[in-house]
């Protein structure tokens, strides 16, 4: 992909018209950079400098940050030409010290601090002084107690000061290091292209990394792996599309979008405001006496209705502002877990869930909620987020259990579920896990080990679905209702077992017949839940969360039970 724009001048010798690269299409110049250099028939993304990037994401007035002097021309590198020549020529054409610029600003009145490649200088390449500044932005992210953006555009290492070159990963991945253990936000926006040692460093250690359409990522470039292996790559190989389905990366967003984008990831470092939620009712029922019974057929059928309300439906009534994020970074995204970070009501949330959709098209695009070990991997990446940033976690639970098939066997199904479970138990942020359909299995409990696990009023729990226990005990799938009466997994019978918390109401004759209503009353019963744990500091939520889980199956002192020893 080039990113060369054909210039054509008019009658009046200005260069008024510009051909677009990929359409071919002719573009007016001044409509063009109101567009920020995309074409508006194909959606062609140019390059912007690094000053023209920050003035395209950041409000006026932000100031510009020197980093220290590095070594010059540290191995006196010449090929066809002095090593110091190209710099000085690559100075002389850009007006920039080297490949990387570092502000300070604000997105939508959010500060940040922001480190921009720009490739016009020697192909963004990473030398010492692109890798010293951005160490120095994070350090001044450090020192600022402030999120970092880093704007990649690199070939990869700067071959000419060789191992010192090479060092820069490492340095750069170190400084991203002392950002994750202060809790700061980090966030890689892929421009094209990002390859090399920049793609395998700082580029792909942030929190989020969103691309622009297009974009090419990768460590070698796709000449270099097909000489090398002698194959032809598929088309797209390496673009933000393809990383994006491989699991790779969070979004692809065109870059009209990426200040409001930005905007939203930077909301949910602000935390909420001291009364947040006080003006919420408290629905939950806490009384297994005030649980209405449903005949067991009916509550099968309630629960697993496709009219109630999904994952997505509950943050379209829930959230002011919602940013998913996609893929565990190891070469998948599972469909069938939606997670990211939210806004709800002010206050800075993550949100993480089983998504089963109502079609039947999307009912299986989704794989019917039951999650791959792609998603419990994803389920962990916002886990671990939500723990650095100190924010709540809130799960959805609704599924029939983890997808059984071979290939998530061989994926390691029983150790991403088992992770899931560990990785929820030491979170220092509050955690409300909420059973709103169907909570099958492991699957189901991979996303249910909360400080408090509420459950709505027609959904299920059980360790195994109906269907299995009766063609396993019984032998016969058609005892499903003896089986599910035998197991007590409706809301009352759960909430006797200390299972759960507390019940969820739902509107008359279920949360399918008004999911609306039932979303709002999910959203106040959690709500209410994380008023009661906001208060309490990370060591004492562990305790609180272990604690719970702790006691299950332990016999009381001072009751007898038949069998116990």
């Amino acid at each position: 992909m080039t990113s060369t724009v054909e210039q054509h001048q008019s009658d009046t010798g200005t260069e008024d018209w510009l051909s677009c690269p990929q359409c071919r299409m002719l573009l007016y110049r001044r409509r063009f950079e109101r567009l920020f250099g995309v074409c508006p028939n194909c959606g062609w993304h140019s390059r912007l400098t690094a000053t023209q990037r920050l003035d395209q994401l950041l409000e006026p007035g932000w100031t510009e940050i020197t980093p220290q002097p590095t070594v010059h021309d540290p191995l006196e590198f010449a090929d066809r030409l002095l090593y110091r020549e190209r710099l000085i020529r690559a100075r002389h054409s850009t007006g920039l010290t080297d490949a990387v610029k570092v502000a300070v600003g604000n997105v939508q009145d959010h500060p940040l601090v922001v480190a921009v490649m720009d490739f016009r200088f020697l192909g963004g390449s990473l030398g010492c002084a692109a890798g010293e500044a951005v160490t120095a932005a994070a350090e001044e992210a450090l020192a600022r107690r402030l999120p970092l953006l880093v704007v990649t555009a690199s070939g990869g290492a700067r071959m000419q000061e060789g191992a010192l070159s090479l060092m820069q990963m490492a340095k750069t991945a170190n400084a991203f290091a002392a950002l994750d253990e202060a809790g700061l936000l980090t966030i890689t926006l892929v421009t094209d292209p990002t390859f090399g040692g920049v793609a395998a460093s700082f580029a792909t250690l942030s929190d989020v990394i969103v691309c622009e359409p297009g974009a090419r990522m990768g460590f070698a470039g796709r000449r270099v792996i097909e000489q090398t292996i002698r194959q032809q790559l598929p088309d797209g190989f390496q673009t933000a599309e393809f990383l994006l389905r491989q699991g790779l990366v969070d979004d692809v967003r065109p870059r009209d979008q990426l200040p409001h984008t930005l905007a939203t990831l930077l909301a949910v470092t602000r935390p909420a405001d001291a009364d947040w939620g006080a003006d919420k009712p408290d629905v939950l029922l806490r009384d297994p006496s005030r649980v209405a019974e449903t005949k067991t057929e009916q509550l099968l059928k309630m629960a697993r209705d496709p009219g109630r309300p999904t994952l997505r439906d509950h943050l379209m009534h829930w959230v002011d502002a919602f940013v998913e994020l996609h893929g565990d970074r190891a070469g998948g995204d599972c469909p069938a877990i939606v997670g990211g970070l939210a806004i709800v009501d002010g206050a800075p949330l993550a949100v993480l869930g089983h998504e089963k959709a109502h079609t039947t098209a999307e009912l299986i695009r989704r794989n019917f909620g039951m999650p791959t070990p792609a998603g419990h991997r994803k389920a962990v990446r916002v886990m671990r987020l939500a723990s650095k940033l100190g924010i709540p976690l809130v799960t959805l639970i609704d599924t029939p259990g983890a997808y059984p098939d071979s290939a998530a066997e061989e994926q390691g199904q029983m150790h991403s579920i088992a992770e899931c479970l560990r990785t929820m138990g030491g979170m220092p942020v509050p955690v409300i896990s909420v059973i709103t359909g169907e909570g099958g299995s492991g699957g189901a409990l991979a996303l249910a080990s909360g400080n408090r696990v509420l459950i709505c009023e027609h959904a299920i729990y059980s360790v195994i679905s109906p269907e299995g226990c009766a063609a396993i005990l019984w032998k016969v799938p058609e005892a499903a209702s003896s089986a599910a009466d035998a197991m007590r997994i409706d809301a009352g019978s759960l909430l006797r077992l200390g299972v759960v918390d507390a019940v969820i109401p739902e509107p008359d004759g279920g949360a399918h017949q008004d999911p609306a209503a039932a979303s709002v009353l999910v959203r106040d019963a959690i709500v209410n839940a994380l008023a009661e744990l906001r208060s309490q500091d990370g060591p004492a939520l562990i305790r609180d969360r272990r604690a719970r889980f702790r006691r299950f199956g332990v016999l009381e002192p001072g009751i007898e039970t038949e069998g116990a020893s």
